[in-house]
């Protein structure tokens, strides 16, 4: 298989899953090296892919999700995260990303893509390697969440408010 052509497999790979994709699983299945991969999905987004690399694996960026796009902002020490992601996605949401407001660069935004408790149980255990973006902030944080309605929403507010973790003006 030549290059352009794994890469448009690549492309149509990610377009069937539902899931994000690991260039692990990439690299299996067309018979060539993660660190191959890893360069074919620079190059496809260098030409205009809108690939996301999130701690699960690759995805596209789907515009036409359902449901509602909102953003929370919330403080929480580390033992927390978990209680936090866990109420998101037990209402339905889709928690895509961490959002933290760095004194020197400005806006870093981590994509997750945590839509169930196995999601979240797996990134709590990657957690253990590696800090949270919230730790730059003293747990101050934003989560952008993808909901299926707004009700699913407001109850998310309710149980982050009961918690003590939802940041409000």
């Amino acid at each position: 298989m030549h290059a352009e052509e794994r890469r448009e497999t690549i492309l149509k790979l990610l377009r069937q899953s539902a899931q994000p994709v690991s260039a692990s699983t990439l690299a299996g299945q067309l018979s060539v090296s993660r660190q191959i991969i890893v360069g074919d999905i620079a190059l496809l987004r260098a030409g205009g892919a809108d690939i996301l690399a999130t701690p699960r694996g690759y995805c596209l960026q789907n515009a036409a999700a359902a449901g509602l796009t909102r953003r929370v902002a919330v403080r929480h020490d580390e033992a927390g995260m978990e209680v936090e992601l866990n109420t998101m996605v037990d209402n339905g949401c889709t928690v895509v990303d961490v959002i933290v407001e760095h004194p020197l660069y400005g806006q870093l935004t981590g994509p997750l893509q945590l839509s169930s408790r196995y999601d979240v149980a797996q990134f709590i255990a990657r957690s253990r390697t590696a800090q949270p973006l919230s730790v730059l902030t003293g747990g101050i944080h934003l989560h952008t969440l993808l909901c299926p309605s707004e009700d699913a929403y407001r109850r998310v507010l309710d149980a982050l408010r009961q918690a003590g973790f939802l940041l409000e003006g």
